[in-house]
């Protein structure tokens, strides 16, 4: 069983770490021209086995179509400095040829009832193996620092309460997003001050690397 499995995700990991590779470069290009890249790092992974199990089992998934029906087994997070950041980096995804975008979910403007907020971008990717080419569904979300902190902790209360968060929580939960975003908001006022500072300080330690 176990080896059916590593067979199954093997594609999955070697996409994750091809479009690592690819999306820590499109960063790269902009810091060798000197510029605000609106990408400030790039994370990645495949999904737990018993994640995929369990989520089969709450989507009523069959096991024989999970490569069709499950969009997030390959993951891939995008973290932007500010919010503007994030529709720049979705429309430098939507150029690229060496993959295909099957669908945008847009939870920055329609936030979710919890306070979520991020972009997903569902991607269809050729990875190229010894039997062939092999396309597989990948789920790209990108969001700012402080939307991956809030999701991350309520990603974490969720699994301890099974996904039944206590009221009270809920409540402080949504609170708390809504000052994580006019904290987003505030930064994206005087990003350009931001932006100027970082170009200098980034400009002296290159002069004092010399």
């Amino acid at each position: 069983m176990i080896k059916h499995w590593e067979f199954f995700l093997a594609p999955y990991k070697q996409a994750v770490e091809e479009l690592k590779i690819k999306l820590k470069g499109m960063r790269s290009e902009y810091e060798l021209e000197s510029v605000h890249s609106p990408i400030e790092f790039v994370t990645g992974r495949v999904k737990p086995i018993a994640s995929i199990l369990d989520k089969a089992n709450k989507k009523g998934i069959p096991l024989n179509e999970l490569e069709t029906q499950m969009q997030d087994i390959a993951g891939l997070r995008m973290m932007c400095q500010f919010v503007e950041d994030i529709y720049t980096v979705v429309d430098l995804l939507r150029k690229r040829n060496d993959l295909e975008i099957i669908e945008e979910r847009d939870y920055i403007a329609d936030k979710k009832v919890s306070g979520y907020r991020s972009y997903h971008v569902v991607i269809c990717y050729p990875v190229q193996t010894v039997s062939g080419e092999k396309k597989i569904l990948a789920e790209i979300q990108i969001r700012t620092l402080a939307m991956n902190f809030w999701a991350t902790v309520e990603h974490s209360l969720n699994y301890k309460y099974s996904g039944n968060i206590p009221e009270d929580i809920k409540r402080r939960l949504q609170r708390a997003a809504e000052a994580a975003f006019l904290l987003d908001e505030e930064m994206s006022q005087i990003r350009f001050e931001i932006k100027e500072a970082q170009a200098v300080f980034s400009r002296k330690n290159e002069v004092d690397g010399d």
